[in-house]
């Protein structure tokens, strides 16, 4: 079984966004990538 790069770069991805959105509400300011994680459209990787 080989390894599965765009689901671990996708990981990365989601993770940066959920820091920057985390960091973004500290501030104060409204988060623009709060709404985008709501998972909406499965992954194609986790239906394989």
């Amino acid at each position: 079984m080989k390894p599965n790069y765009q689901f671990e770069k996708r990981q990365r991805e989601l993770e940066k966004q959920k820091k920057k959105a985390l960091k973004a509400l500290k501030k104060g300011g409204p988060a623009e990538s709060a709404p985008a994680d709501a998972g909406s459209s499965p992954t194609p990787e986790k239906t394989r």
